[in-house]
């Protein structure tokens, strides 16, 4: 998970240093007829800055957890269809895995009891 996290945070750094370097050529932020320029413009494209800064690390948080629900159903959708398969693969082990079940449940219970 902390990889996946470094990953994003290296991803959302990337993207807004490109809108740093590529951002204001085109674009004019005009009052009264006339468009700013100066300290005016710094601080108006700051605050564009801002709440672009914000918004890639809102979406990054939700696609983490998007990410990891996503793996969870898949992993849980795997391990069912793997339960299937071995079902139908090793028909012949289900008498032998019922004693065993039987005896772990007794073993955990007991343990249980011992805390």
């Amino acid at each position: 998970m902390k990889s996946i996290a470094i990953v994003l945070v290296v991803a959302v750094l990337g993207i807004l240093a490109w809108v740093l370097l590529h951002s204001g050529h085109h674009i004019a932020v005009v009052v009264n007829g006339h468009p700013l320029v100066g300290p005016a413009k710094l601080a108006a494209e700051g605050w564009g800055l801002l709440v672009g800064i914000v918004t890639l690390f809102c979406t990054a948080i939700l696609l983490v957890f998007v990410f990891a629900g996503a793996a969870l159903i898949v992993l849980g959708a795997l391990v069912f269809a793997g339960s299937v398969v071995a079902c139908f693969a090793f028909p012949f082990l289900l008498p032998l895995l019922v004693p065993l079940f039987l005896v772990w449940i007794f073993v955990a219970a007991a343990r249980r009891a011992r805390r």
